[in-house]
């Protein structure tokens, strides 16, 4: 049965077509935030808890992101945002190296992509988790074991980075507005896993 809503004063194309904006909204605000690099994690997992929010009748604005990126933003997401970027600028340099005609190159090509890959899925998926807002060990290890134990959520969220690479790279002003679908896909395979588990 399909349930029927009314539009809000002021609405003019429904509430599917305002979460869309402001999930626009929320992925400039993201961007803006992850200018520092530092920055990225932290910013990512409010813009999922902005986007949560949504869903829980909050609004999901860019005034809201900045509150509570503000609000949060301290030592420990800093330190989070130095992990990921040596983790980054680790792979990069070993994808480098094995290129350069070292034996077993080939080889090592393929699992060091394959290790960068599961990295950044379990990173992402980190950023997903309402406990990245007050502690990333206990999100982290959360995400490590939901990477494992839910393989079509690890799917989507791979399906979903390859399509924000793609749009970016086919159109780069995109770059701009990817994280907000980015984290609107993160936010909704970690609803759904949660859903499932009650």
């Amino acid at each position: 049965m399909s349930q029927t809503r009314t539009r809000e004063p002021g609405e003019l194309f429904g509430s599917r077509m305002t979460l869309f904006a402001d999930m626009l909204s929320v992925g400039l605000a993201t961007t803006v935030a992850c200018l520092p690099l530092l920055t990225a994690p932290a910013a990512l997992s409010t813009a999922c808890a902005v986007l949560r929010g949504a869903g829980e009748g909050r609004p999901a604005t860019a005034g809201r992101y900045a509150t509570l990126l503000r609000r949060r933003l301290g030592l420990a997401d800093l330190a989070a945002g130095a992990l990921a970027l040596a983790v980054l600028l680790l792979s990069t340099a070993d994808l480098a190296l094995a290129r350069t005609g070292l034996p077993g190159g080939p080889l090592f090509t393929r699992a060091a992509t394959v290790i960068a890959t599961g990295a950044v899925l379990i990173g992402l998926r980190t950023c997903a988790r309402p406990e990245s807002l007050t502690g990333w060990r206990r999100a982290l290890r959360a995400a490590a074991h939901d990477t494992v134990h839910d393989p079509g959520g690890t799917a989507l969220i791979l399906l979903a980075l390859v399509t924000a690479a793609a749009s970016a790279w086919a159109l780069p002003p995109l770059v701009f507005l990817t994280p907000g679908p980015l984290a609107l896909a993160l936010t909704a395979v970690d609803v759904r896993l949660a859903a499932r588990r009650n």
